[in-house]
């Protein structure tokens, strides 16, 4: 535990290097650069710290007492932003709020040290901004911030939590002091005090205006995207054995599989395998299968749930081994984790076997018994399993499918087999260049919203942005949000602006009955039939089953588009969108 608190105190320690916290930067120093001592940089610093830890780790469960909409709290803060970038362009209201907070710190039994040494100003704008600011995640912080998500705050999660936000503080405290004391003793500064106040002050109002606007996140969003290596770096330093060991144990997940450092290009592992353990039922097979069952064979153990586009398009791949291999001791096990509810019925998943052609056994391991078993964490996740047991080598997401088959044919050989060394002619379809991310719409991991990236569970109405920034949704009409998904009701829209070349959703035409129709339009025009999708006919969607549906197809050509459905009946669930 100890590494992992210094883990997170380092990481938020190197936070002030980060992309994402250069928006809010400016109004930092614009608001701590009046004085001359540090009280004021304190304040805002601290204020920075509280709220943010605050919001991150009890957000979720306000949300979920009091139903209310969180954007409430950005508003609040933009307000605030912007009266206190009025009060440095107007004296006389500075005063007025320095007054304010003087009364209201003596009511709470607070001594201030000093008059208008600017605590309390700095302590409500840093307030204000630890609302707004949505710092750059790595391993550690996504860790925390999606037990929080998920209502498993524990003692050790806010911990690690102080951690972090100490490490953030120290560099903010030091950049806001820094600058006050560069701004009080450049004598030319100092000349024109008033003058530069006035100007941040215009900062502080042109910041809250963005923040209202959602302009900030844009500007994040550009600023990683102009700086990627950042975000990789962050994910490398937080992503040792220790700390990866130490944030499964911090989530409650086992550790059975332990990586080690690469033997060579091609075993990357070198482990006991787990078993499979709570099975909730085995198909294409007459009997449990255990690993000790399959010593003397080659195993790929392949996890994938069939509403996972990333896993249809690796199941070509898998498939084509297995038919090529199967003969010379290779073996797959397909390890049938669902991602949503729907996905636990076995007819559901029967139905994807035979889609696909699947013919190597598939346990549905419904209760995620053989996910946490072998600590996965991923769609699709294959670990190659030589002759004796031993994992020796592991592939998360798609792509590297040579190396797979090549790793394939060397463990084969190690077994005693003689194998042709030609490799399967399966066209990789795994997308190439910057495509949107997976999108999910039931609250739990709602983070691509547009603006806020959550809302609270329940029935709502909500305003439609016709254009939400790229790789971000906006709803529009009524709305049922529940953790898994979200429900929408007769006229209710959903706007995407995505970069892809092909679309797909997870939907589930509800617990009605019957099918729900969906208008489709492209670009503010009803979707020809020439880009639309599989599943789209006439510049319509009918959904009649929980599956993945394919909504629109560019014949390879990736380009940024605005894609809006608009649901004609009730009743349709909205799991996810995935993207090619």
């Amino acid at each position: 535990m100890l590494i992992l608190l210094g883990f997170a105190f380092l990481s938020g320690l190197v936070t002030i290097l980060a992309p994402c916290i250069w928006p809010i930067l400016p109004i930092i120093l614009s608001a701590s650069a009046i004085g001359k001592k540090h009280q004021r940089p304190l304040g805002i610093t601290l204020g920075i710290m509280l709220s943010f830890a605050v919001f991150t780790l009890v957000t979720s469960y306000l949300v979920k007492i009091f139903n209310f909409n969180p954007n409430i709290l950005r508003l609040i803060a933009v307000f605030v932003i912007g009266v206190l970038g009025l009060t440095l362009i107007i004296p006389p209201l500075s005063n007025f709020l320095e007054l304010l907070v003087g009364k209201l710190s003596n009511l709470f039994g607070l001594n201030r040290q000093s008059e208008g040494n600017g605590f309390g100003a700095g302590f409500i704008t840093g307030l204000s901004l630890g609302i707004v600011w949505s710092p750059c995640a790595g391993p550690i912080l996504a860790a925390i911030a999606t037990l929080a998500a998920t209502g498993k705050v524990t003692a050790d999660v806010i911990l690690v939590t102080i951690f972090y936000v100490l490490g953030v503080g120290i560099p903010l405290f030091i950049f806001a002091y820094g600058g006050q004391q560069i701004f009080a003793r450049v004598h030319f500064i100092s000349k024109h005090t008033g003058r530069i106040q006035q100007i941040f002050g215009i900062i502080m109002i042109l910041t809250a205006i963005a923040i209202y606007t959602n302009y900030d996140q844009v500007l994040q969003v550009d600023l990683l995207n102009a700086f990627p290596a950042f975000s990789t770096t962050l994910n490398n330093f937080e992503s040792t054995p220790t700390v990866t060991k130490q944030l499964n144990v911090l989530k409650g997940t086992q550790n059975t599989v332990t990586l080690t450092a690469p033997v060579s290009g091609l075993f990357n592992a070198n482990t006991p395998a787990p078993d499979f353990v709570g099975i909730t039922k085995w198909l294409n097979a007459e009997n449990p299968i255990s690993i000790g069952d399959l010593k003397g064979k080659v195993v790929l153990v392949d996890f994938w749930t069939y509403s996972c586009i990333n896993c249809i398009r690796s199941l070509p791949h898998i498939i084509a081994w297995y038919t090529k291999y199967k003969d010379e001791g290779f073996i797959v096990i397909g390890i049938h984790t669902p991602e949503f509810e729907f996905e636990k019925d076995t007819n559901n998943v029967l139905a994807a076997i035979k889609q696909n052609g699947i013919q190597y056994p598939v346990g549905q391991d419904n209760n995620y018994s053989t996910w946490n078993n072998y600590n996965n964490q991923y769609w699709p996740a294959d670990y190659l399993i030589d002759a004796g047991g031993i994992i020796r080598r592991t592939d998360f997401g798609e792509g590297n499918y040579d190396q797979t088959e090549t790793a394939i044919q060397e463990l084969l050989k190690e077994a005693g087999q003689n194998v042709v060394t030609t490799l399967s002619n399966v066209p990789d379809q795994t997308p190439n260049g910057n495509i949107s991310p997976e999108t999910y719409l039931g609250s739990a991991r709602m983070q691509y919203f547009y603006p806020n990236g959550q809302v609270g569970n329940g029935q709502q109405t909500f305003t439609l942005t016709a254009n939400p920034p790229i790789s971000s949704f906006s709803l529009g009409g009524t709305w049922n949000i529940t953790d898994e998904y979200a429900v929408a009701q007769a006229n209710s829209i959903l706007t995407y602006h995505f970069s892809a070349s092909k679309v797909y959703m997870v939907l589930n035409p509800g617990t009605n009955g019957g099918t729900v129709k969906v208008k489709v339009l492209l670009d503010g025009n009803p979707i020809s039939s020439d880009v639309a999708g599989a599943d789209v006919k006439n510049g319509s969607l009918t959904i009649d089953s929980d599956r993945l549906y394919n909504i629109v197809d560019l014949k390879g050509v990736t380009g940024d588009h605005i894609l809006v459905l608009e649901f004609q009946t009730a009743g349709a669930e909205v799991y996810t969108f995935t993207f090619g």
